[in-house]
C-alpha cells in the first residue's frame, strides 16, 4: 500500500526542489514532477516527491482524519 501525504508548500529552491510543512515536519521534496507548483499550494507528498496538487480545503480535511485516527490509535 502506498500512502502520499498532503503537504503545504513553503518554499521553491534551485534544482526542482521545496521546503514543505507536513503537519508542522519541514521537510524538502523534489517538485520535478509538478513544474508549475507554487508557494502556498497543497501537494500530494509520496517518498519525497509532490505527486499531485490538492485543493486547501480537502488537504485540510485529510490532515484533520490523519489526526483523528493518531488520537483515537491505542497507545503502547
Amino acid at each position: 500500500m502506498c500512502l502520499a501525504i498532503p503537504a503545504l508548500l513553503l518554499e521553491l529552491r534551485a534544482g526542482d526542489q521545496a521546503l514543505v510543512d507536513l503537519g508542522g515536519i519541514r521537510k524538502p521534496i523534489s517538485v520535478a514532477l509538478l513544474p508549475d507548483a507554487q508557494v502556498g499550494d497543497y501537494v500530494i507528498v509520496h517518498v519525497g516527491h509532490a505527486i499531485g496538487r490538492i485543493d486547501a480545503e480537502e488537504a485540510q480535511r485529510t490532515l484533520a482524519l490523519f489526526a483523528e485516527m493518531a488520537r483515537l490509535e491505542p497507545q503502547a
